[in-house]
């Protein structure tokens, strides 16, 4: 095997620790399973003896297929997850079984429970369930102290007491989550030295893979593992670090030397997978990045295409253009359709692009579970308005509706399976100020009756005063606002092509049923489709032909973004997204959305200027101050001497970059 001089110098590291900081397309399994072999055949290592973690089964899967069929026979090396690695521990320990281990199902109903126990006013319950085992994890993974720890699902106490709730139903129960895999496992390396030390001795070599994404307590309990011998192979790339919200802390592996004063640092810095202009242009972005590691990533392969950057009036232009650039890889160019993807920010944006791929017969599959726009609750709100005014008397379709906004209406006056307007108003009869608001609902729902499913919603939102509703409950439960008005902006825009309300709802149960069915397709890979997926699950993967789609502020960086590592983050999610092409990389971005203005993300605009050639001395030219001279550049700002006015500017770089304010003067 031909290895360059980077990786042959990590392949055959000895002894004590080693940081490889490996880029996109760079060999970094290559370099593992070879170093592995390496210290069997060349350092005389028992296989036993060599422990190599990975973040995903499938990861862990592959590393060892991979494996042996370098060696040609099976060794008992142990390729693992950090859950599989620290439960195998415990197995030992306390004589657990997989009956120990908290199913999916399980974990989700316990802390459904528990939601109705301290938040009963929830309404969507399945998502805060989701957010609050997301947090949970986020605690114990972060070694975190409870009583400091800030909670964003809900109030800090409701969290406290839905945490230690579950947690002590699981002890009760015994049973685990995976984080407690962890935990205990710290726990027990703290308390019993002498298993520490027997585990110590049989791994003498530990290797980990994606070290970026490691969080606090997986890192310390690989520290305890690999003392004192301290053979610790870290392999990852700061650059590629995009997943904080699970813990992630890449400021460990940035701050590795410091533990480690001994650490041999080797960069893989040849990107084998992507031509040389996409390369070019994703080191063009993430060199905007404060901190990381210094590194210059080189392209093997030539430039070919150059990045397709675009800008679209609105999302149908820019669906349509996807279809077409779709259909032209595949029918002109024979590209097939698995070599394509298709990457956006969130998965809510996906729902324009489904319906437009369903339109025309081009198969996909979603690589993500996507939530369906239609069965969100602030949809079920809006159909069941929209089903009243037509006529239906379903109590159902009322309970959800006559508070939203609050009119004070009780349950108690709708006894009945089915509601008339006639008896809810005898209910009140002795109380003029609720015959008014129901007189209000009642003239509301008939003027919704013969508009069309778009006018409708504006009137809900506008008229009925359903956004101000939203603003009230997004306050009240400590909600982002804007998340769910983007539900009800997409919701309407959804609607804009149907004339009647019954076109729309046929329109719904067929799209309901194809994702239906392209969930199911996620199980298998035989079929040749397009892939959609969001930024984070793209990463590890790899296309001929990537089309980024949305590139705007507010989407990517994402609006929740405020803080620089928040944005630093981001920016690194685009790189990885950016990286996943080989070939071809198309990057679209929107002027209007939703009736509202879009601006170019900057990220985009860094592609357009890198950053990194505007130096003091350089010459450039400014659109409305002419040509100019580059005298001092700051973290956010650029000082220039402008030939016409004979003085200085200070400019705010940011602002340039992304309105492409600035090019550098030809010399």
């Amino acid at each position: 095997m031909q290895f360059n001089r980077s990786q042959e110098i990590a392949v055959t590291h000895d002894r004590g620790p080693m940081m490889v900081l490996a880029g996109p397309g760079s060999g970094k399994t290559m370099v593992i399973t070879h170093r592995v072999r390496w210290l069997i055949e060349e350092a005389g290592v028992h296989p036993a003896g060599i422990l190599v973690v990975t973040f995903t089964k499938a990861a862990a899967d592959e590393m060892r297929q991979r494996f042996v069929s370098l060696m040609g026979q099976e060794l008992p090396v142990i390729f693992g997850t950090f859950h599989a690695v620290f439960f195998n521990i415990l197995r030992y320990a306390y004589h657990y079984t997989a009956a120990n281990i908290i199913r999916e199902d399980q974990k989700y109903q316990l802390m459904k429970e528990l939601i109705e126990r301290y938040l009963p006013d929830t309404d969507n319950v399945n998502d805060m369930a989701g957010e609050l085992l997301a947090e949970t994890g986020l605690v114990k993974g972060g070694l975190m102290d409870l009583s400091h720890y800030y909670a964003t699902s809900c109030p800090a106490d409701s969290f406290r007491r839905i945490y230690k709730a579950y947690n002590e139903t699981l002890r009760a129960r015994n049973l685990l989550d995976f984080e407690d895999m962890m935990v205990d496992t710290w726990a027990l390396f703290k308390e019993r030295k002498d298993i520490l030390k027997g585990w110590q001795q049989r791994f003498q070599y530990v290797l980990i893979d994606e070290f970026q994404d490691i969080n606090l307590l997986q890192y310390q309990l690989i520290r305890l593992l690999a003392a004192p011998q301290d053979n610790l192979f870290i392999v990852g790339d700061d650059d590629q670090s995009i997943y904080g919200f699970r813990g992630a802390r890449p400021e460990l592996m940035l701050g590795f030397e410091k533990d480690y004063p001994k650490a041999v640092r080797v960069r893989l810095s040849v990107n084998y997978r992507s031509q040389g202009a996409i390369v070019k242009a994703a080191g063009s972005v993430i060199g905007n990045n404060r901190q990381r590691f210094d590194k210059e990533i080189q392209a093997a392969r030539p430039e070919k295409d150059p990045v397709d950057i675009r800008m679209f009036a609105g999302p149908a232009d820019e669906q349509a253009a996807v279809i077409r650039e779709i259909r032209r890889y595949h029918d002109e160019a024979g590209v097939p359709f698995s070599e394509m993807a298709i990457l956006f920010r969130t998965n809510t944006q996906a729902r324009g692009l489904l319906e437009k791929l369903m339109a025309y017969n081009i198969p996909f599959r979603m690589q993500d579970a996507m939530p369906n726009i239609y069965q969100h609750w602030i949809s079920r709100d809006v159909m069941a308005y929209l089903r009243i005014s037509l006529g239906s008397e379903a109590r159902s379709d009322y309970l959800r509706i006559v508070n939203r906004p609050n009119r004070y209406i009780s349950r108690q006056s709708m006894p009945d399976r089915r509601v008339n307007m006639t008896r809810l108003a005898a209910f009140y009869r002795d109380k003029d100020w609720m015959l008014d608001r129901i007189g209000k609902m009642a003239q509301d729902l008939a003027m919704m009756r013969t508009m069309p499913p778009y006018a409708a919603i504006n009137y809900i939102r506008k008229g009925i005063g359903y956004d101000q509703f939203l603003d009230q409950y997004a306050r009240e439960h400590r909600i982002d606002l804007s998340e769910l008005i983007q539900v009800l902006d997409e919701l309407q825009e959804s609607a804009k092509p149907f004339r009647s309300f019954k076109d729309w709802e046929e329109h719904i149960r067929i799209y309901t049923e194809r994702l239906k069915e392209q969930a199911a397709r996620r199980r298998t890979d035989k079929e040749d489709c397009v892939s959609l997926e969001t930024m984070h699950h793209a990463k590890g993967l790899e296309y001929q032909v990537v089309m980024i789609v949305d590139a705007n502020e507010h989407i990517i960086p994402h609006q929740k973004a405020l803080l620089d590592a928040d944005v630093e983050e981001e920016r690194r999610m685009f790189y990885v997204a950016m990286t996943r092409a080989r070939d071809h990389l198309h990057i679209f971005f929107l002027k209007e959305r939703y009736g509202r203005p879009m601006v170019m993300s900057r990220f985009v605009g860094e592609i357009l200027m890198d950053r990194r050639v505007l130096k003091p001395g350089v010459r450039v030219v400014h659109k409305a101050y002419g040509p100019g001279l580059i005298r001092e550049m700051g973290d956010h700002t650029i000082t220039i001497r402008f030939d016409r006015e004979a003085k200085d500017r200070r400019l705010d770089i940011r602002y340039c970059i992304e309105n492409q304010l600035l090019q550098v003067q030809s010399p």
